[in-house]
């Protein structure tokens, strides 16, 4: 599917040069007007992400309901991939819909992208696969297999009607004021307000996800990061009452969470390799010393837990 649509990108990149070539000045403003026009037109607050239920019944319209499938239920439909009992959704919430849960929404558009944390421009591919290993603590899915190309499908049609490189009006997670938690708190934060999803051990109840022990997230999710573990929770948890811990509860209890047993992380001392890596990162980096680190739990799928960067040019 992405070699059509960048068959597609090609061809008509190429018709509109050969166009402009033969056609002269005229084409060529009436061409840069249209494509100012369109970039005008573009109202990233008005524009709203699909439901599955605009698909049609084709090979596309399966590929994509297959990748709401696997991104909804990943542990269950991936054992061999994700280790943890999380699943996309357990941060991407509403099927990756909520603007304050790192949404899904719009994300296809931006990629090739450039991320830091890598220190490279990777393919979405590569972005899915950072979520099954450090998110997920398990192993890299083959960027050419079926439900990879599913997932992408998915998160293809969730950018539908979004121009390449746009950005909507809500993207990641909302930043929080810059705190440090207290454990101690935390703990008690906890104990009222989410051991009864979570379990008192905090691995899960049901389908409910581990916040801590070997069925979590790693020590290299972003959600092992105090402040963006407390944003997560500060708008999107309790579950059932969002919203309604304050920014101090919210730092206490993510200080309580990260300061947990976690499963490590292979190579994640080469994270950030131009150095920059945010304060709170748990793990040393290049001129970072570790904020707080967890203990570690080994890794039984060690060798398919990187996902290594484009290879540099020669």
């Amino acid at each position: 599917m992405r070699r059509l649509v960048s068959t597609l990108v090609v061809a008509g990149t190429a018709a509109l040069g050969v166009g402009c070539r033969q056609g002269g000045a005229h084409e060529r403003d009436s061409v840069s007007r249209s494509g100012s026009a369109a970039a005008h037109a573009w109202n990233p607050s008005a524009w709203r992400a699909p439901t599955v239920a605009e698909l049609p019944n084709d090979s596309l319209g399966s590929a994509v309901r297959r990748g709401l499938a696997l991104v909804t239920a990943t542990a269950d439909s991936l054992p061999r991939f994700a280790a943890s009992n999380l699943s996309c959704t357990s941060c991407h919430l509403d099927e990756g819909r909520r603007g304050t849960a790192a949404p899904l929404s719009g994300v296809f558009a931006r990629y090739p992208k450039y991320i830091e944390r890598t220190g490279a421009v990777v393919p979405i591919e590569d972005r899915v696969n950072y979520c099954m290993t450090r998110s997920l603590a398990g192993s890299r899915l083959p960027n050419d297999s079926r439900e990879m190309q599913d997932i992408v499908a998915y998160l293809a049609f969730m950018a539908r009607g979004v121009p390449i490189g746009a950005h909507l009006a809500v993207e990641g997670m909302p930043a929080m004021p810059k705190d440090a938690g207290d454990t101690t708190r935390g703990g008690t934060v906890y104990r009222d307000a989410c051991a009864r999803c979570h379990g008192a051990d905090g691995a899960g109840l049901l389908k409910v996800p581990a916040l801590w022990g070997p069925k979590s997230f790693s020590i290299g999710a972003s959600m092992a990061r105090q402040e963006r573990a407390a944003s997560f929770i500060r708008h999107n948890m309790p579950f059932d009452k969002p919203g309604t811990l304050s920014d101090r509860e919210a730092y206490d209890v993510a200080a309580f969470i990260t300061a947990k047993p976690r499963p490590d992380l292979p190579d994640k001392a080469h994270d950030w390799p131009l150095g920059g890596a945010p304060a709170d990162v748990p793990y040393d980096t290049k001129g970072h010393k570790a904020f707080r680190p967890p203990p570690l739990l080994p890794r039984r799928n060690a060798a398919n837990a990187v996902v290594s960067a484009p290879r540099p040019l020669r």
